[in-house]
Parts: C-alpha cells; sequence; structure tokens
C-alpha cells in the first residue's frame, strides 16, 4: 500500500531497513523419513528420552497401516505392540547394570510438508546414580531396511554444557554397528553454566518482540522534545548535545528493564507466580506498541522508565517459559537462573551496541525525526498483529507472507 505523504524515498525506507536489519531467520527441527530417533536428557539421578517414529517406519516394522498424518486415537490401538517393539530393538547398560525403560505418554510432532513423528517418552529405572559412560544399543527397522540409520542426540545434559540440543547427533547406529557407547564423564558444572549463557543470548537475538521493544526504548536515546517558553514538552525533537546523556538514558531504561525481568524470571521459574502463556505474549506483544506510541505522543512524562519496569515483568515471564521448555525446572536452578539471566543481559548489550553508536552519529540528521515517528507507527502496526494473532489465538496471513518472503530473499 503506498504512503500518501510526500516523503523521499529514503525517509519511506528508513524505518523497514531498521526492522529488517534485526530479523533473524527462525531455526526449525530437521528430521529425515528415512531415519528414526532416540533422544536422552540426563540429569542428576535420572536418565530419560524418547523414541521418535514415521508410521511409515512404524508400518514396515510392525505391519500396520497408520497414516502419514496421525492423531492418538490412530496410535491408540498399537500402542503396547509398538513400545514392546521398541524395547525388544534396544538396550541401555552400564557395566553389569541393566536399565529398562518405562514408558509414559506418547505424543506426536507435525511437522509441515513431512510427515508426523510419533514420540514415545519413557524414563529408564534402575538408575541411582547417572554412570560415567552407557552402552546404547539400537536396532530399530534394520532387519527391514539395510539404509534405515537410528540417530541418537543427547538432548539435555547440564553438566555437560548440552541444552535443548535437537541437531548435534551424538551416535549413529546401522545394521552393521548396533551397539555403542555414550561416555557421559565430559561434564561440570562450569559447562553447564556457560551453556545457560549461551542460551540466554541465544533467546534474545532469536525473540524479535524482545528485540522490538528494546528498539521503541531506545530509538529517542539521543534525542529530546523541545520545550516551549513555559517548559512544556513539544512534540519536535532536537539532538542532544553530548554523548553522556544519550548514555545514561539508555543505562537507567535498560537497568529498570534488567531489574523487572530478572523479579518474575525467578518467581516464575520457581513457581511462586505462573501466568498463562497466552496472557503473558499478549502483554509482551502490547507493550512494543505502548512504548512506541510513547515515542509519538508522550504517556509518561520524562518517565520512560516506567514503560521499561512495568512491561519488563512480563518480559520476564517470557524468559521463564524457555526454561520451563527446556526442561530446567529442577537441576541447579539457581545457576540455572543466574546463567541464563546474565546471557539475556549480554545479549541485550550486545543488541544495543549495535544500536546505539548509529543512533548517535546520525541524531542530527534532518530525517531522525522521521525515523522516530514512522520507526514507531511500524512498531506499533507490527505489536498490535502480534497482539491480534496471540490474544486471539489466530494465524493472520501477512505473517506467513512476510516469513515465505523473507525466507525467499536469504535464499
Amino acid at each position: 500500500m503506498k504512503s500518501k505523504s510526500k516523503l523521499s524515498p529514503i525517509t519511506k525506507l528508513l524505518p523497514f531497513a531498521f526492522i529488517l536489519f534485526f530479523l533473524l531467520p527462525s531455526t526449525s527441527q530437521a528430521h529425515s523419513p528415512d531415519q528414526s530417533y532416540l533422544y536422552l536428557r540426563i540429569y542428576k539421578e535420572a536418565i530419560g528420552g524418547r523414541y521418535e517414529m514415521t508410521a511409515k517406519d512404524m508400518n514396515k516394522a510392525l505391519g500396520l497401516n497408520l497414516p502419514d498424518v496421525m492423531s492418538m486415537e490412530d496410535i491408540a490401538p498399537h500402542l503396547s505392540q509398538i513400545q514392546a517393539y521398541l524395547i525388544s530393538r534396544s538396550s541401555f547398560e552400564a557395566g553389569t547394570e541393566k536399565y529398562s525403560v518405562q514408558f509414559e505418554e506418547p505424543t506426536i510432532l507435525h511437522l509441515e510438508e513431512m510427515e508426523d513423528f510419533v514420540r514415545f517418552h519413557f524414563q529408564l529405572t534402575g538408575v541411582n546414580k547417572v554412570p560415567d559412560a552407557i552402552d546404547i544399543g539400537y536396532q530399530v527397522l534394520f532387519d527391514k531396511d539395510d539404509k534405515h540409520r537410528g540417530m541418537l542426540i543427547v538432548e539435555h545434559n547440564w553438566k555437560a554444557g548440552i541444552v535443548d540440543n535437537e541437531a548435534l547427533v551424538a551416535n549413529i547406529y546401522s545394521p552393521n554397528n548396533t551397539k555403542q557407547e555414550l561416555s557421559l564423564k565430559d561434564a561440570s558444572l562450569w559447562k553447564g553454566f556457560v551453556a545457560l549463557v549461551k542460551l540466554g543470548i541465544w533467546h534474545i537475538w532469536i525473540g524479535l518482540d524482545h528485540i522490538l521493544f528494546i528498539v521503541a526504548l531506545i530509538l529517542p536515546a539521543v534525542v529530546r522534545r523541545r520545550k516551549d517558553e513555559q517548559g512544556f514538552a513539544t512534540g519536535s525533537w532536537m539532538p542532544v548535545d553530548d554523548f553522556k546523556s544519550a548514555f545514561f538514558y539508555i543505562l537507567k531504561i535498560i537497568t529498570f528493564f534488567t531489574i523487572a525481568h530478572s523479579i518474575t524470571l525467578a518467581l516464575a521459574s520457581l513457581n511462586i507466580i505462573n501466568l498463562s502463556s497466552r496472557v503473558v505474549e499478549s502483554i509482551i506483544a502490547l507493550s512494543i506498541g505502548l512504548a512506541a506510541y510513547h515515542n509519538i505522543t508522550p504517556i509518561f512524562k520524562s518517565k520512560e522508565w516506567i514503560i521499561a519496569f512495568g512491561f519488563g515483568l512480563f518480559h520476564g515471564f517470557g524468559f521463564a517459559s524457555v526454561l520451563g521448555e527446556k526442561g530446567l525446572g529442577g537441576d541447579y536452578m539457581v545457576l540455572s537462573l543466574l546463567g541464563f539471566n546474565i546471557g539475556v543481559e549480554l545479549g541485550q548489550v550486545l543488541i544495543i551496541c549495535m544500536i546505539f553508536p548509529i543512533l548517535y552519529l546520525i541524531r542530527k540528521h534532518k530525517l531522525y525525526p522521521q525515523l522516530i515517528t514512522y520507526g514507531s507507527a511500524l512498531l506499533i502496526f507490527i505489536s498490535l498483529y502480534w497482539f491480534v494473532e496471540r490474544g486471539f489465538e489466530v494465524d493472520l496471513p501477512l505473517g506467513a507472507y512476510f516469513w515465505n518472503a523473507y525466507n525467499a530473499i536469504l535464499g
């Protein structure tokens, strides 16, 4: 849709270029239909995991007739048969100790343009202490298909610095290599802590809503509103005279944001306060729009920190959901919280270090006030769009078109 205002091409493109600069490609799980998967999660005194198989593989192994796109109703009549097959085709041993598989409620992983994978979750019984190494046997489907491969992935091992891994394969099983050792000795508290720091940094960098909230907050850092003769702020902007005032503006805003999200991150992770993710994500979306609207029409006179602190509380609940999704609710919780929070702060600092020098250098340019206005308007639109999607749990078409176009540009 073309703008009716008489703006130069550069002015029209600046807000969009500013937003696109910070967009990051989304990551997705990579599953191959000619492979089955065995995931392990290593804890202090327990080992759990899951098998993952497609309908085609289960049909081939057991002569079933499951559809490619499955439901739990399709799986239920054959569940005990499939579980017995998996137990018979795999083994877990540590020296003279033999561990048994105890299955839990299965789930289904739906992947676009691919077959579904059924996840058969389990816990190993008989594990009193995690061993230094475990011998794992895997022969699923090898008697039916000599080209089939089994992938062993250690998804979680805090002390080994492994958190939410779904890409790095530990062992690959084939008909000629059905039993392999998995070493668990290479582990330390430091590795686990560093992994959580990296997770915090990564979460900020892929969390576009958190990035846009920070952008909305710091856009006015290098300018100030002009005042009239009575000392009231007007709608026009003037650049700051020195670096110090702009730097302390950002320092104050980010400090209040950090304090706020650190409080709720701890409260939610420790299960002291829990809010619906639908509510949290919807409010996070609105926070971007409100911070951007404040740039156009001041809501809190010279008290931007109120926005940073108030909505920072909800961003903290959003961060906490990440720890829950990664299964970090029990082991080493204090270190997990500390490491993840440090990572979040480092991620924020890196983003600000990228943006702030540029803003400071262009603060005197005549286009900068327009960048604030139109950039904030774009942020408001994105905010409302996400709020509708998250609040009403709908997928609006514009988002899909945007990401398809973005992925096409990336190639």
